[in-house]
């Protein structure tokens, strides 16, 4: 009697759990007679039958991700923290002034744009960088001295100038550990069609392999920006996959050159639409649950609304944490304006800021954005990327 009772308490769950599984993933399962349509007593003739759907079901719930999430308490405390919300009445404008020694900044930060942050989004899973950490990262290309500051100077002195950035802004906001980042342009616009009729050159792994080696010498991580030019990201995101499973590797895409119009590169801004961006979040998103390793980090380039249609649309994932990034050259007070206007009126996640060092001293500005300036923001940037 205590075996049939077993047998028929086998049946019951099993029934029950494949229902479940039919009625959402569209999961059918089986029987050594026939298939399972209405599950009956009569689907399962035996133990054996019910031990191997037993089997099946504990694999259906192994390989799914059930991994831990970030600390719920310490995450909403820190994003709050980053949204730097100062009490505002409502319809005002909230003024700070920021006085140098060559000029006065006046920072506007409407109370709108106040009340958006922090953004509505989803916990990400345990392991995650943001908002825990500030990320710093020197941008460029190691063939090039003109596409930024890993190409410009020996490695020596190079590595020496990124760590005297982390320091100021360990010492700008001690709250926040920093992370030294190595940004490298793994795929480059170009004028020129080149082999791949792209407008864009791909970088060997040879190259890619000195940024990781880089990274991880001064325990870092990688960004491997990329620039599409007349491809998508469809056909060269998935390229760079061997480097997107490791732990500390992570991606940036800039839309400035994306030329979905058939224009070349450098002629016009590019652009790229939500679904370009859901695309690789979910490309990212499985490399993490199937290699079971910390979530990604997705930064998007952004200094023109166009740049990024339908941003509305583009849907957070606890796998991956997207980060916006202001990344115009001008004064002080226009970067600060296009943050205002550009990233932080359309919330996605997190926000980031790039420093020029060349571009941003272009006549009429006379000095770049300080830490104290850019640490006033409405939300705080938690990426920080010089070239």
């Amino acid at each position: 009697m205590i075996r049939y009772a077993r047998q028929f308490l086998y049946i019951t769950l099993a029934c029950v759990v494949i229902t479940i599984i039919i009625s959402i993933h569209l999961f059918s399962v089986k029987a050594s007679t026939a298939p399972i349509s209405t599950p009956t007593s009569a689907t399962f003739p035996n133990k054996a039958s019910v031990t191997e759907v037993v089997q099946e079901i504990k694999q259906e719930i192994k390989t799914s991700d059930v991994r831990a999430l970030v600390n719920k308490e310490e995450y909403d405390k820190k994003v709050i923290q980053n949204a730097n919300i100062k009490r505002v009445p409502v319809g005002k404008v909230s003024t700070s002034t920021k006085t140098s020694t060559s000029s006065t900044t006046t920072v506007a930060t409407s109370t709108l744009v106040k009340s958006l942050w922090p953004a509505k989004t989803v916990y990400h899973l345990e392991g995650a960088l943001l908002p825990f950490n500030r990320i710093v990262a020197y941008y460029g290309n190691f063939y090039s001295k003109n596409m930024g500051v890993l190409g410009q100077y020996p490695k020596t002195e190079m590595l020496a100038k990124l760590n005297g950035e982390v320091e100021k802004w360990k010492l700008a906001d001690p709250t926040t550990p920093v992370i030294p980042a190595i940004d490298y342009i793994a795929l480059t616009a170009q004028g020129t069609a080149g082999d791949s009729g792209y407008y864009s050159l791909r970088m060997p792994s040879t190259e890619i392999d000195k940024a990781v080696a880089l990274a991880n010498e001064i325990g870092g991580i990688v960004i491997l920006d990329t620039q599409v030019g007349q491809s998508n990201v469809k056909i060269e995101i998935p390229l760079l996959e061997k480097y997107l499973k490791m732990p500390n590797v992570h991606l940036a895409l800039d839309p400035e050159f994306s030329m979905k119009k058939g224009q070349k590169p450098g002629t016009v801004i590019g652009t790229m639409d939500a679904t370009d961006i859901n695309y690789v979040a979910n490309y990212l998103a499985k490399l993490v649950k199937d290699n079971n390793i910390p979530p990604k980090i997705l930064i998007v380039h952004r200094f023109t609304t166009p740049m990024i249609t339908h941003s509305k649309s583009i849907t957070p994932l606890p796998e991956v944490q997207i980060v916006i990034d202001m990344d115009g050259w001008s004064m002080p007070s226009k970067k600060i304006a296009v943050y205002n206007q550009i990233v932080a009126s359309e919330p996605v996640e997190f926000t980031g800021f790039k420093l020029f060092y060349k571009n941003d001293l272009r006549a009429p500005s006379t000095r770049m954005t300080t830490t104290s300036e850019i640490l006033n923001l409405t939300p705080q940037p938690v990426f920080i990327q010089y070239q």
